[in-house]
């Protein structure tokens, strides 16, 4: 059992220092896509399934509520989280759809959503993409290591160099977690963000 422990740890802690060698860059990129969704206003919406379902409405919580410094909320929201309207949408329209309806009742051009994938294959979240692209919405993608349809379809995705679902799942997170603090970083110091 210990082994296990120790190894599990060092897996996650060996590919995380191996993001932080392969994808500052485009995670500062993901950063600034977002600052200026908010900063002119716009809403950033996350959707993903099971796991990433929770990553969705933890950090659209961490935009809404505060991550680091107080704040004004940003108008951000989890399409994860309202069973009526899920349970509607797959009801009357199917599952697949779940995601891209609501992105075409609640999103706009300069908004973002921000779909998490770990094979990058979710057909609900790729079909919320496509919504999105529509709209003139902008999209950015959490995937793993292949990108699956998220990484063709997103205007960028971040790839996490892996296969392991778990592992990838880790790296979302704190990915996630660096992003709320350079928008709340960048907006704070800006005194903007609507």
């Amino acid at each position: 059992m210990l082994d296990e422990i120790r190894q599990t740890l060092r897996e996650s802690a060996e590919l995380k220092l191996k993001v932080a060698e392969e994808m500052a860059e485009p995670v500062a990129e993901a950063a600034q896509m977002l600052v200026k969704c908010l900063a002119d206003g716009g809403t950033v919406a996350f959707c993903g399934n099971g796991g990433s379902a929770a990553d969705a409405q933890h950090l659209s919580g961490e935009l809404v509520g505060r991550f680091r410094k107080e704040r004004p909320a940003y108008r951000a929201l989890a399409l994860t989280t309202d069973t009526s309207i899920l349970t509607a949408i797959g009801n009357d329209y199917g599952f697949d759809q779940v995601f891209s309806r609501q992105v075409e009742g609640l999103l706009r051009e300069g908004d973002v959503l921000v779909a998490f994938s770990t094979s990058g294959n979710a057909d609900d979240c790729a079909r919320a993409v496509e919504q999105a692209k529509s709209l003139g919405a902008k999209t950015l993608g959490f995937t793993g290591k292949e990108g699956g349809e998220l990484g063709r379809l997103c205007d960028l995705c971040l790839k996490v160099p892996c296969t392991v679902t778990a592992r990838i799942q880790e790296v979302h997170i704190t990915l996630g977690h660096i992003l709320c603090g350079l928008v709340e970083d960048e907006l704070v110091a800006r005194g903007s963000a609507q």
